[in-house]
């Protein structure tokens, strides 16, 4: 047993001490020698980001309650004590009860974003665990991985023994129990992976070959054995008002990112934007009832002594009883001075009363997502966000009192041009203008007009999957070409603009639709010192781009290369819902220019019809 295994003196010589010790509010202990399962659940950042994941939290107490299984949690230690790791021989350990992860059945690592993949390496090597599956011994925890990242999961496919593709509320009971006979019978390693791939959504990399063409692309990806399934089906909790949700979330001591208790409304989205993956993969879309959250919302303040909370959606103005519950929470929360915060709002006037009620206007500030400045762009990415819904919701909001805006943008979307470009320092003048409108005495002071633009990365299982992504040096042409415009624009002084990395842009988008042949690199990416690449001041893309010219790594094939229709994508092999047609379908509009109505008003025949239980099913117009 790995006890105790910082200590005083270490703990002392750290930043933030608290990310190391565990004992937080509603942490469970349970004795280690009364189990069968012990399983790490990890989020591959440091402490603060993973705290804040509502994944992690649903899923620790989903697994704890099993009387069999015990599940602890590990983060990313940060770099100061990943060195003192290194020189001190100190191996990883959980935070519940201090033992080395190295003596645990499982390590679960959740995959939110392709930038974290070296920590994930990381993880692995502070716990001493083999980078790659097939060389663990069968002492070695099985490494399985989970989240989003998981839709295409090959570049990082050789390093996971299995991968969960989709919620994890569905089938996990079933692996465990899987697992403890196993365990029980003296079953060997390799026998369980090749039992675990027939459990519907879990996925065993080593048992499928992948063969490749002349040109790099993939030829065919096959299972090994007859009985391994040749697709892998997400996993979707249909019915989620029943299903698992934390009564009494984790509390942390060091403050995490989002210091609050989160409420989930409803998974999924209707609005079919053509860029996001998430509003793909989570369909269809599934809303708690009204008065399982309200029960939910009180015992979770009360289990945690937060001062806040919030909502939780893709889309949350979508929700069919969020006034209701709005103004629920604004009764109960009134008293105790817990703020109420409503992201993902559209601004109409129900949702300018709330933030009215719930926010100090004067110093809070609206959000717009355009994403696109011109309205022909909008269209082309099914935005269904129209110029003058913007102008009048801002119009509405300057009224009520508001004087700062928030627009977020991308750059570098499919079919751009510079005109496209050019209009979104125009959209942030107009509605600039349209406060300035307002008679003076009526105005709260100056207007403040912050526009952010991040680069688009075309993602797995949207139908911008097929397009090439921009260059590292034409996202920034584009960015200054935006920036030069704003200052140009009649109300500059009111306007500023922010935009993102664009080297990291490009690395995110090669790991995005990347295969198995980058894993190799990435063990040398990490092995050269890259390690929380998410964070600008540990990102180096020096080491990145020196580490593909050696490795002979092809960066145009996996970022400006355009895709046929016809190619097979690493990500084939999942069964994500929506199907491939429905993709092609919706990019040919996109080419076009024609939007897609949203799912409450037609169902457009992406696919997820196959998981019963969301609003497509309520669906009565025809197919188109």
């Amino acid at each position: 047993m790995n006890k105790l295994a910082l200590s005083h003196e270490i703990l002392m010589s750290v930043e933030k001490p608290a990310r190391y010790i565990g004992n937080e509010i509603n942490m469970i202990e349970k004795n280690p020698c009364d189990v069968d399962i012990r399983f790490a659940m990890c989020f591959p950042d440091v402490y603060e980001i993973g705290m804040s994941h509502l994944g992690i939290q649903i899923l620790y107490e989903m697994f704890n309650r099993r009387n069999d299984t015990y599940c602890e949690r590990v983060y990313s230690p940060w770099p100061d004590l990943h060195r003192i790791m290194k020189e001190r021989a100190i191996p990883l350990f959980a935070l519940e009860s201090q033992d080395s992860i190295r003596e645990f059945d499982f390590l679960g690592i959740t995959l939110q974003y392709e930038m974290c993949y070296t920590n994930i390496l990381q993880i692995l090597d502070l716990a001493g665990i083999a980078f790659f599956s097939k060389d663990r011994a069968e002492s070695e925890p099985i490494v399985i991985g989970g989240g989003p990242c998981t839709y295409n999961p090959e570049p990082i496919a050789d390093f996971f023994d299995l991968i969960y593709i989709g919620e994890g509320e569905t089938v996990y009971d079933e692996l465990l129990d899987l697992y403890k006979n196993h365990k029980k019978n003296g079953g060997a390693r390799r026998e369980f992976l090749h039992k675990a791939a027939s459990i519907e959504g879990i996925y065993v990399p080593s048992l499928y070959d992948v063969r490749y063409n002349d040109d790099g692309t993939i030829n065919s990806m096959t299972p090994i054995y007859e009985d391994v399934p040749a697709i892998v089906k997400k996993q979707v909790q249909t019915e989620l008002t029943e299903g698992y949700y934390p009564e009494k979330p984790l509390v942390a001591f060091q403050r995490p990112t989002q210091d609050r208790v989160t409420l989930e409304i409803q998974r999924g989205c209707i609005r079919g934007c053509r860029f996001c993956q998430a509003g793909m993969i989570y369909r269809p879309l599934r809303e708690r009832n009204v008065e399982r959250l309200k029960q939910e919302a009180v015992k979770m303040l009360e289990n945690t002594g937060h001062e806040e909370i919030t909502l939780s959606s893709l889309s949350s103005s979508d929700y069919s009883a969020l006034e209701e519950l709005t103004y629920f929470l604004i009764q109960e929360c009134k008293d105790k001075h817990i703020n109420i915060s409503l992201p993902s709002l559209r601004i109409d006037a129900f949702s300018l009363d709330v933030m009215s009620r719930v926010q100090d206007v004067r110093k809070s500030s609206l959000t717009f997502a355009p994403e696109a400045g011109s309205q022909r762009l909008r269209d082309v990415i099914n935005k269904g966000l129209t110029e003058e819904t913007i102008i009048n919701g801002a119009m509405e909001a300057f009224r009520g009192g508001w004087n700062k805006v928030k627009l977020y943008f991308m750059v570098g979307l499919p079919f751009e041009t510079d005109e496209d470009i050019i209009a979104i320092p125009m959209l942030a003048d107009k509605i600039a203008k349209a406060y300035y409108s307002i008679p003076k005495s009526e105005r709260n002071g100056r207007v403040n007009i912050n526009s952010s633009a991040s680069f688009f990365v075309p993602k797995p299982f949207t139908p911008f999957q097929w397009v090439p992504m921009n260059t590292s040096d034409e996202f920034l042409r584009k960015a200054y070409l935006a920036n030069d415009t704003m200052h140009e624009m009649h109300n500059h002084k009111s306007l500023s603009f922010q935009y993102h990395n664009a080297e990291a842009t490009i690395l995110e988008g090669i790991l995005a639709r990347g295969d198995r042949r980058l894993s190799k690199t990435l063990v040398h990416i990490y092995e050269k010192g890259a390690m929380f690449d998410s964070w600008t001041e540990w990102f180096d893309s020096s080491i990145w781009w020196d580490t593909f010219e050696e490795d002979g790594v092809d960066v145009d094939f996996y970022t400006t290369r355009e895709r046929s229709l016809d190619e097979v994508f690493p990500w084939d092999f999942i069964d994500a819902g929506v199907t491939k047609e429905f993709l092609k379908r919706e990019y040919e509009r996109a080419r076009l220019g024609q939007v897609t109505p949203n799912c409450r008003q037609m169902c457009s025949g992406c696919g997820a019809m196959t998981w019963k239980g969301g609003i497509c099913i309520e669906a009565k117009d025809e197919v188109h």
